[in-house]
């Protein structure tokens, strides 16, 4: 596999620090990528997507790209003294993933477009209705009021999201069918690829309606029909109208180059996309239990009743 010159060589980062994704040019020649018994290529296994590049380029920096190896380091070390705050500051500390590896590339944001590495502006619509939401979330006044991942229902399906944890993802392939199944929250995407037509447009699943097709060596995944009440994990507004198209590219033996583009014109005012590598793992996932022994909810609803009796507004 190869790798850019940004990678664990840098020996001044702390034990565990590094820059290990590998440069996309790198990719192999289509002949030598690893292929299905049936021709597709073969993008079947435990992938690991964990990074501490965040999602929009941070307000500190002018650029999306480091252009030097000194550069890109001190972002990592930035963002692992970041994550690692977090972490003491988290009554769940232990589950906090180490997010200490960058983008090999240098990237400063994982958002390609616009090239700005922000996505862009809300609607004002849109900014309308998170307020709301927010305020109808802080005042929790029943379970249906907080957010479909909190309640265990749905997490990163389309697009999938960085988390704090649990951040691998299962492909399984079949001629007819790619199965997507996510650690977090044990969600399973099952994608028909047999150009069967759409379904009805009343129908609304919290995992929305995805259909596959491969565009030459790439696995191209179309996402509409979202459940009203969902929407993107920490956006806290409804976004049940976005249209997402991920892609999905072997790269290597050890590489997966995920892309993704949202359009959703209710909400953001112009489409945005995002980019970043997985990278195989031999580690199985683990169970996510998300509602066995958990006391969340009833604790955040009976919180909101008593801070109400003292006169106060819950947040």
């Amino acid at each position: 596999m190869a790798f850019s010159l940004r990678h664990c060589a840098l020996q001044f980062l702390p034990v565990g620090v590094c820059l290990i994704a590998p440069a996309f040019a790198a990719a192999q020649p289509a002949d030598t990528v690893p292929r299905t018994p049936w021709g597709h290529p073969d993008l079947q296994g435990v992938w690991d997507y964990r990074t501490t590049t965040p999602l929009d380029l941070p307000e500190n920096h002018a650029t999306t790209v480091a252009l030097t190896d000194e550069a890109a380091a001190a972002f990592v070390q930035q963002q692992h003294d970041a994550a690692a705050q977090r972490r003491e500051q988290s009554l769940n500390a232990d589950w906090i993933d180490r997010l200490e590896v960058g983008l090999a590339d240098g990237r400063t944001a994982l958002t390609v477009d616009p090239p700005n590495g922000r996505r862009p502006p809300l609607t004002p619509e849109a900014e309308t209705q998170r307020s709301a939401w927010r305020a109808r979330s802080s005042a929790a006044r029943s379970y249906e009021d907080r957010g479909p991942t909190e309640r265990c229902i749905v997490r990163q399906v389309a697009p999938i999201w960085i988390n704090g944890y649990n951040n691998n993802l299962l492909l399984l392939q079949t001629p007819d069918t790619v199965v997507l199944f996510h650690e977090m929250i044990h969600d399973a995407v099952i994608i028909p690829l047999d150009a069967r037509p759409p379904i009805d447009q009343r129908i609304r699943q919290w995992l929305g309606r995805a259909r596959g097709h491969w565009e030459g060596d790439t696995l191209v995944v179309e996402t509409t029909h979202r459940h009203a009440q969902w929407s993107f994990p920490r956006f806290h507004a409804p976004t049940p109208n976005s249209h997402v198209i991920e892609r999905f590219t072997r790269v290597d033996e050890e590489t997966l180059r995920y892309e993704y583009t949202v359009t959703d014109p209710e909400t953001f005012t112009a489409p945005w996309s995002v980019e970043f590598p997985m990278q195989r793992t031999d580690h199985p996932l683990y169970e996510y239990a998300c509602h066995e022994g958990n006391r969340s909810m009833p604790l955040i609803l009976t919180g909101a009743r008593a801070v109400e009796v003292d006169g106060g507004t819950p947040r």
